[in-house]
């Protein structure tokens, strides 16, 4: 059965032009080409207007640290805060290097590790990371549209990261978003410029 979500999951990364941006296996994202799916408001005062060019995030499964038995601890959130960093560095250099993503205002996507109105410590992270978290707007296809993705996030967890389970109930997957603007990507996580 997994062998079947891993395909599933390679046959939508190609039709929808997801690409691996750096080879490296602490890297944790993924991403792809995309529009503003609305007007994102970010809290550095970016304004993105709806359709405008963006980098779409997504969660590079394969490579996240693999949650025990226990849950998720304090080791696991310092490895995985620690990926993350080294794959926004990673990141900031493609946003300015490859043509195919300098015009990208903003990246994000739309996550269930950051629920909205709750101290959980992956909200927290990211927000230190530079991200704004805001709500998801409710699916287009009203509650099969919603049983659909879960079924599909629910099955990515147990065939990549089985530990993750024992935190998520299917029936409380709580999408949010993530965005972080272009300006706080580059001031943040990029590299210094050079002065002569």
């Amino acid at each position: 059965m997994r062998w079947i979500v891993r395909n599933l999951d390679l046959v939508l990364r190609r039709l929808t032009g997801v690409i691996e941006y750096w080879d490296d296996p602490q890297c944790l994202f993924r991403i792809q080409r995309g529009r503003a799916p609305r007007e994102l408001r970010l809290s550095d005062g970016s304004v993105v207007p709806a359709g405008a060019p963006v980098i779409i995030l997504h969660l590079w499964n394969e490579q996240l640290p693999q949650i025990g038995p226990s849950g998720a601890d304090l080791a696991w959130a310092l490895e995985v805060g620690r990926r993350l960093r080294l794959s926004l560095r990673a990141l900031a250099e493609v946003a300015q290097s490859d043509k195919r993503f300098q015009d990208g205002l903003a990246l994000g996507g739309v996550t269930v590790l950051a629920p909205l109105g709750t101290a959980a410590g992956g909200t927290r992270l990211l927000q230190r990371l530079g991200f704004d978290v805001m709500p998801h707007p409710p699916n287009v296809f009203g509650r099969f549209g919603m049983l659909v993705d879960n079924l599909y996030v629910w099955g990515l967890m147990w065939t990549f990261n089985k530990g993750t389970l024992g935190t998520k109930r299917f029936s409380e997957l709580e999408r949010t978003e993530i965005w972080m603007s272009r300006r706080t990507l580059l001031e943040r996580h990029g590299r210094p410029a050079e002065t002569s």
